[in-house]
């Protein structure tokens, strides 16, 4: 492989520590700048990423999408500004990897990805926990046969809301936010990985609160008001035949349901949280639960191993596998729910993905 690829940070809020702790430890890739609309924040995440070479902090956006030393940029921005930061690095001819989700709606990410085929430029796109040792170890169960033909799965995540710790947790409750654009990425990203992409879906969703209370922080006591749905579920049909129920909630105190399962003509699948790396993956073939042994997947990963995926598949001529495509579909997926729900009926999903290469390379 030749010179890492120099990554530039636009938005470093909480989420970008988690990827400065992880590209210390990745030679593909090496950060070069940062901006933020908090000036201060984009200096201590600079001065935190110095141990590693000079890091500069851009003024704004446009400063760092030009700079020279600029190959690539990670865009940790809110949902609301991804395509517009998006399109501005690939304006200025800059691959992009960004957080989920890709846009906030469809016209948003065709843009995207029509503005990247142009200018013959990589986007990818979190979630890449998919790449880890749990959801690629149940994937390679699946894709060896050890369930037998597959033909069903649950996805749950179940919370009672992010404003019991998140001290400004507005945001998850206006438009673009909610449960299912908020979580639904891991799951649906890991359905994907295991099962193929979707060609049908149908929901109902509810809203039982107009309320919410700030739990913590200095605002705790305030109220805001709910602006979308938070409780919702879904059966999605996935184009070999396979069925998939979804429920994602804030409306739930406590449950003990599965996070993902997966269930064949011979056996089923139990498969760790999508929003972690790891964990067990555990089979049932009607004698009891057995562990199956790590047999794939990026070991010991952390958030931005799908950066590093990107910039070697940039390197080898392949497809990166956290993929914009993949993205794209997922949030079309999850769009195409909510209107489900709000219609009362089945409606098709029209996009649709190839299922990304496995990572097999242990």
């Amino acid at each position: 492989m030749g010179e890492p690829l120099r990554i530039g940070i636009v938005g470093a809020g909480k989420i970008s520590g988690a990827y400065l702790t992880t590209l210390e430890h990745l030679t593909s890739v090496r950060l070069t700048a940062v901006t933020d609309l908090d000036h201060g924040r984009a200096q201590a995440v600079a001065e935190q990423a110095r141990s590693g070479g000079e890091v500069a902090v851009a003024s704004s956006v446009t400063e760092l999408v030009a700079r020279d030393d600029v190959d690539a940029v990670l865009n940790l921005t809110i949902p609301a500004a991804h395509a517009e930061v998006a399109l501005a690095a690939l304006g200025a001819g800059k691959h992009v990897y960004g957080e989920k989700p890709l846009a906030a709606n469809r016209k948003e990410a065709e843009a995207v990805l029509s503005a990247a085929h142009a200018a013959g430029l990589r986007v990818g796109c979190a979630p890449d926990t998919v790449l880890g040792t749990g959801v690629q170890t149940a994937r390679k169960a699946v894709d060896d046969g050890l369930i037998g033909r597959p033909v069903a799965a649950t996805a749950f995540m179940t919370s009672a809301g992010h404003e019991k710790w998140h001290p400004d947790p507005e945001f998850y409750y206006r438009a673009g936010g909610g449960p299912l654009l908020d979580m639904g990425p891991y799951y649906l990203s890991a359905l994907v990985h295991l099962l193929g992409p979707v060609v049908k879906v149908t929901g109902a969703s509810s809203r039982p609160r107009a309320e919410r209370t700030i739990g913590s922080g200095p605002r705790a006591g305030q109220t805001f008001p709910v602006e979308v749905d938070t409780h919702i579920t879904g059966v999605l049909e996935h184009a070999d035949g396979a069925l998939s129920t979804l429920v994602m909630s804030f409306d739930v105190r406590a449950a003990r349901l599965p996070r993902i399962e997966v269930h064949g003509t011979s056996a089923s699948l139990s498969v760790p949280d999508p929003n972690g790396f790891d964990g067990p993956v555990d089979i049932h073939r009607g004698d009891g639960w057995e562990t199956l042994p790590v047999s794939a997947g990026i070991a010991d990963a952390g958030r931005g191993v799908g950066l590093a995926d990107l910039a070697e598949a940039l390197s080898a001529g392949r497809p990166h596998r956290a993929s914009a495509e993949l993205a794209a579909h997922v949030l079309d997926i999850m769009l195409t729910l909510m209107d489900a729900a709000d219609q009362g009926r089945a409606l098709p999903v029209t996009s649709t993905c190839e299922r990304p290469d496995p990572v097999t390379d242990r």
